[in-house]
């Protein structure tokens, strides 16, 4: 997630300071990771130096005076760029984890179905406490439990299609030649090494 550019739009519609900025942030999309303070005002003073902010003036604060911000014609630019253009569709560091335990798994003998239950059912979980949050939570909050659980979803479906495919994957990646004995003096030592 950007959080330069939904620092930007949330800039959009009035000046601000760094405060309010990293509470509506949180508020919004900081549910599972919470801003900190020190990466706000960072990232406000990347977005000053690139031009796509400005210093709009002091408000005196409980504390120490606080710097106000708005969005410059530059921001604009930039936020209307980053709204308009769609997002790459990539499949999580986690998921690809998963696929690679399921090769590993069979390419060294073990059985893979086990874990992919464990992993059905970890998700299960997960959407079990997804659906208490959407009964309980405001729009906002119900908006994010929706989005999770329909990746968990595709995920169980994922997991059900290799689940089924496990025999012929097992004889695919067996059946792959086996690098060590195109090595003189090594041949079979994955064999000798498990």
């Amino acid at each position: 997630m950007s959080v330069s550019r939904i620092l930007l739009g949330l800039l959009e519609p009035s000046s601000q300071h760094g405060y309010v900025l990293r509470r509506r942030y949180d508020e919004w999309f900081g549910t599972s990771r919470p801003l900190k303070s020190a990466q706000v005002y960072a990232t406000l003073n990347r977005l000053d130096r690139d031009g796509l902010i400005s210093l709009a003036g002091v408000a005196a604060g409980v504390g120490p005076d606080r710097r106000v911000y708005a969005i410059s014609e530059a921001g604009v630019v930039e936020l209307d760029r980053w709204l308009d253009e769609p997002d790459v569709p990539e499949v999580t560091a986690s998921r690809k984890v998963l696929f690679a335990k399921v090769l590993i798994a069979l390419s060294s003998g073990r059985p893979a179905e086990p874990m992919l239950d464990r992993q059905r059912q970890a998700h299960l979980a997960r959407m079990r406490e997804l659906r208490v949050q959407r009964q309980s939570g405001d729009l906002l909050g119900q908006l994010d439990a929706d989005f999770e659980m329909y990746h968990l979803d595709a995920d169980l479906r994922w997991i059900d299609g290799a689940a089924a495919r496990l025999n012929r994957l097992a004889a695919l990646v067996n059946a792959a030649p086996d690098p060590a004995a195109a090595v003189p003096g090594t041949h079979g030592a994955r064999q000798e090494n498990r």
